[in-house]
């Protein structure tokens, strides 16, 4: 049976809206039936139109939403929550508290505090919660993260996430441009620009993959951006738990890149080295010995995925694994049933991590580039 799906945001003019939606179609897991797709409602109801939503579910509030959909005998089976970042909490925690499943776009909120609360009332409920880190859907990403585990790199020295993009290279928050408006205006993006907008992807990829508790950073972030009061170019270094160090560049500002993210993964008997440029492959080399390099769908490569080999899979699929993955863990939640135990995808914990991230990074920063607890 196909689950039922509420949106809140994501209308008009949005573009991480139509990725969740895409993605959630992907595998024939979910059907959008609601949604409350801007605070403007004109805007709020032609979305609804344009979606095939029917005029009864298409809501002016995410509050009359929460409400509504809770009493209804066909409502809502989750809500994904598509918004600027200042709304993630509140949006949340009123689905929460309506007992509805909550699918929430990254960062998990605007302040730790914010994150705290939500990481209490899902523990509180007992509610489904999935934080939409994309890149952990990546198969060769997943094959990393198990060769790790295997020890086939031994232990782990260091980890490397560089992630750059070119869209802030020049001041197009002042032409009108949405995206960049809410990104760099702290009243709706928090304290962090760039490091919460990607340096967080960064970060949860580094742990994702090498399963390293991280312990203390240094940041130096930077507004090039003229008038900018948000940071769009971050750079880190981590320090884990065991003595393995990380390092972490992401840059909103990088001229000729449009979504570039790159991880290495240094051990003591070999290294990974996984491009999204190339996500359907991975290099492994061992010390002394050449480099293999792994694919998707490849002798010895054991991770699930969706198409035959030589059909690349890409940042939709990696998305819409996020969520076939929900979809199971709201069904078993509605049977009573148990996990699985096969489900990596992340939750409301990993976002707690992410806001201590962004956090700890301009406490840093203002701090003049000195090291800083986890």
């Amino acid at each position: 049976m196909r689950l039922k799906l509420g949106m809140v945001g994501g209308g008009k003019g949005a573009f991480i809206g139509g990725v969740h939606r895409i993605a959630a179609r992907l595998d024939g897991h979910w059907d959008l039936v609601a949604g409350a797709f801007s605070s403007d409602p004109e805007r709020a109801a032609q979305s609804a139109v344009d979606l095939g939503i029917a005029a009864e579910r298409s809501y002016d509030s995410f509050a009359a939403m929460a409400k509504a959909e809770a009493a209804r005998p066909d409502g809502i089976d989750a809500v994904a929550i598509v918004t600027p970042n200042h709304l993630h909490a509140p949006v949340a925690t009123a689905f929460l508290r309506a007992g509805i499943p909550v699918i929430c776009d990254k960062p998990l909120a605007s302040t730790v505090e914010d994150a705290e609360a939500l990481v209490r009332l899902v523990t509180e409920t007992g509610l489904p919660f999935i934080l939409t880190q994309t890149y952990t859907g990546y198969p060769m990403v997943r094959e990393a993260r198990a060769l790790v585990a295997a020890d086939r790199i031994g232990r782990v020295r260091h980890v490397q996430v560089e992630y750059l993009q070119d869209w802030l290279a020049e001041p197009v928050e002042r032409g009108g441009q949405k995206q960049a408006a809410w990104r760099t205006d702290p009243a709706q993006s928090g304290v962090g620009g760039c490091i919460a907008d990607i340096g967080t992807h960064a970060f949860n990829l580094a742990t994702f993959v090498t399963g390293l508790v991280p312990h203390a950073l240094l940041a130096d972030l930077t507004a090039f951006g003229s008038g900018r009061v948000l940071d769009d170019n971050a750079a880190v270094l981590l320090r884990f738990e065991g003595g393995a160090k990380g390092m972490i560049w992401a840059s909103q500002v990088a001229p000729g890149a449009k979504n570039g993210l790159r991880l290495r993964v240094v051990g003591e008997a070999g290294g990974l080295l996984w491009d999204q440029k190339h996500p359907d492959e991975l290099e492994l080399t061992p010390i002394g010995q050449p480099t293999r390099i792994l694919r998707r769908g490849g002798e010895g490569v054991e991770t699930p995925y969706r198409l035959p080999a030589g059909h690349p899979e890409g940042y939709l699929e990696a998305f819409g694994t996020l969520y076939a993955e929900a979809a199971g863990i709201v069904r078993r939640f509605r049977e009573k049933a148990d996990s699985d135990g096969k489900m990596v995808v992340p939750t409301v914990s990993d976002g707690l991590a992410g806001m201590h991230f962004i956090a700890a990074g301009v406490k840093s920063h203002e701090g003049g580039a000195v090291w800083i607890r986890l």
